[in-house]
């Protein structure tokens, strides 16, 4: 399972990048970690942290180290994978015993990189090779290298979809609508899937913010933007669509019921249509749906609807970023792993998922979103510290499913209040705080 992060990103002074590439250790912990240019000159043993236990358990990761060890024959690789990686992580950073290669927990600010992590190199050099290298830059340094990047949309089931007649993407919300419409009264299938009562699952809709108007700085505006919920705002558009999903009844019956695990096999047997996640989420329905004997073919991604219908946009975030732990002894090492699960190990391919080294193909996943003309955006990242601090003060939780499980239950008359008096609440939440923390 994946969640959806978000990355903090705060200016600070510059950290000088001392050292250079060793062999079997990385000496003191100001030492940065240079990717070696001799694989023969690099040995020791290093822990790599995981939050994919899956991978771990299955195997996958131990034969990813047998193929590193065809080119790193000196390095030795252990993995250690957490169910609740960022609660255990967060604890293992007050110490000094946290891995050698690990993924940056959400709860470390970009601006503390330097006190955990060993600086990869300039921003200058490492954005030459891999895409959102700002996210992990710090002053002259870079700190961590994203290991996948998501697009934003919807998983669905083309055979449901095309049994209801729709063949073509929704372009407009309206349009999303009279699909979902179209599915319910032509099939038997629920519509729409909120996974409400696992809760996290409702934070993807903050992820499309950018795509109802193609705007790459859309996250970075609303710092700017005293009223984020105003008619004709991107969370105004992302969130009248959910409630409107609820509220005319193209949902399931009863949202405190859900359970995401079983959602993977009601989507991947066609009993739901559609469901509002990251790309990274079309495997599992897959596997869901081979594992049940359904066409994992009949799983795809559509892109989220845009607000005037002209162009369709894509959002594309990264995932964690991959760091090496700034008290190695085996730093070289810990590089050396980075660099080849990045490059050589097919990773990024197999969770058809977006690789972040720069020209690599889009997964089977994606490839009709060329042919249809979909606008992959990057979005920009410079001023979500301030983001936070606003969304902080405002006490709404941007990225926290809360507020969103209440449009829910207000769309479905099991709590008080309409869209607009909630979105009128939110709005004053939100002014008031950014004009708090100034």
């Amino acid at each position: 399972m994946r969640k959806p992060w978000t990355a903090s990103i705060i200016a600070v002074a510059a950290l000088a990048a001392a050292g250079c590439q060793s062999g079997s250790n990385g000496g003191s912990d100001s030492e940065a970690a240079i990717a070696p240019t001799d694989p023969t000159r690099v040995s020791g043993s290093i822990t790599v942290l995981t939050n994919r236990t899956d991978l771990v358990e299955n195997g996958t990761y131990d034969g990813y180290a047998k193929r590193f060890n065809e080119k790193y024959p000196e390095v030795k690789v252990a993995f250690e994978g957490s169910t609740d990686y960022e609660g255990e992580t967060k604890v293992r950073l007050t110490g000094e015993d946290y891995g050698d290669v690990l993924l940056i927990p959400n709860s470390v600010e970009a601006g503390k990189y330097p006190d955990f992590f060993a600086p990869l190199g300039s921003p200058e050099d490492l954005s030459k090779k891999y895409d959102f290298t700002d996210r992990g830059t710090v002053g002259d340094q870079v700190y961590g290298l994203a290991g996948i990047a998501t697009a934003q949309g919807f998983v669905y089931n083309k055979a449901v979809w095309e049994k209801a007649g729709v063949t073509e993407w929704p372009r407009t919300p309206k349009e999303f609508l009279v699909a979902l419409k179209a599915i319910k009264d032509k099939t038997d299938a629920t519509p729409y899937y909120t996974n409400y009562k696992d809760m996290w699952p409702l934070t993807n809709w903050g992820n499309a913010v950018g795509a109802t108007t193609c705007d790459a700085d859309a996250s970075d505006r609303m710092v700017e933007t005293d009223e984020l919920w105003k008619s004709g705002e991107e969370l105004a558009t992302i969130d009248s669509l959910l409630f409107d999903i609820v509220d005319q009844g193209l949902s399931e019956e009863d949202p405190t019921t859900t359970n995401w695990e079983k959602s993977k096999d009601l989507i991947g047997t066609g009993k739901v249509a559609t469901m509002q996640l990251g790309s990274w989420a079309v495997i599992q329905m897959r596997q869901a749906a081979e594992k049940a004997g359904a066409d994992p073919k009949d799983i795809g991604f559509m892109p989220f609807p845009s607000r005037d219908g002209e162009t369709l946009c894509t959002p594309v975030r990264p995932d964690y970023q991959f760091a090496v732990n700034k008290n190695s002894e085996h730093k070289a090492a810990a590089r050396a792993w980075i660099d080849w699960f990045l490059n050589e190990s097919g990773d990024a391919r197999s969770a058809l998922s977006i690789s972040t080294v720069k020209g690599s193909p889009l997964p089977e996943t994606l490839q009709e979103f060329e042919t249809q003309d979909v606008e992959f955006i990057n979005m920009a990242s410079k001023k979500t510290s301030q983001l936070n601090q606003i969304d902080k003060a405002s006490e709404i939780g941007l990225s926290a499913p809360d507020y969103r499980q209440r449009l829910i239950d207000a769309a479905r008359g099991a709590a008080d209040g309409s869209r607009d008096s909630i979105f009128a609440e939110l709005n004053k939440k939100w002014s008031e705080a950014k004009s708090t923390v100034g």
